[in-house]
């Protein structure tokens, strides 16, 4: 048996789900996705999965690579699933030349997965109380900046760090105007339960008109 053979044995091993995993309605499912998304982030607090907002947002550069990275998400209302991020990230300067984007929320404890694929807004500047509202250290760390830029050393960062949350200390109010909101309104929210003896998965698809849903269930 070669290493290959070896690896491709042991990841056909795992576990994927749990035995006991939640239902999966359809038939009482919502007039929008939003709604259920909500209910399906609650769920995933209350059973304790380790940070239930992170999102995988993927984007697509000038020069067509895709990339992909976790974010956090920030809010979901009108305007879309919110998260946020330096002007001059890579991701912002992705969604300026392409504004379209993908997202993933992944909850394996409950056999979850929701897929949003949509065009995306830059809101502005993050609200200044959403932005003091985070902790020192998230301030801190944002006001480093030079995300995704060449780093030098670690020892550089920690200086850049120590000297950010003195900043921060010593002016509580202070705000970042590069970090800003944005917001992917979705076009197609699909969500996916894994489920024995099938799983299942519903598709929200809307025509562009506000608030106008339909819903269609999806081979597994």
């Amino acid at each position: 048996m070669t290493a290959a053979d070896g690896l491709r044995a042991r990841l056909r091993g795992l576990t994927t789900f749990p035995e006991d995993l939640p239902p999966f309605d359809v038939e009482r499912a919502p007039a929008a996705p939003a709604e259920l998304f909500l209910g399906w982030l609650e769920d995933a607090v209350a059973t304790g999965v380790p940070a239930p907002h992170a999102v995988v947002v993927a984007t697509v550069g000038p020069d067509g690579r895709v990339t992909a990275r976790n974010v956090l998400l920030t809010d979901v209302d009108a305007a879309g699933w919110h998260f946020s991020t330096p002007r001059s990230s890579p991701k912002a300067l992705d969604l300026a030349a392409r504004p379209r984007a993908a997202m993933t929320f992944f909850w394996p404890v409950l056999g979850r997965q929701v897929r949003l694929s949509g065009s995306v807004s830059d809101l502005g500047p993050e609200a200044a109380e959403h932005f003091r509202a985070r902790s020192e250290a998230s301030r801190a760390g944002t006001l480093v900046g030079h995300q995704s830029e060449h780093l030098d050393s670690l020892e550089r960062y920690a200086a850049a760090f120590a000297d950010a949350l003195e900043q921060v200390r010593a002016d509580p109010d202070l705000v970042d105007e590069r970090w800003t909101d944005h917001a992917l309104a979705p076009d197609t929210v699909e969500f996916f339960q894994a489920a024995r003896p099938g799983n299942v998965r519903l598709r929200y698809r809307t025509d562009g008109a506000p608030g106008r849903w339909t819903t269609e269930l999806l081979w597994p």
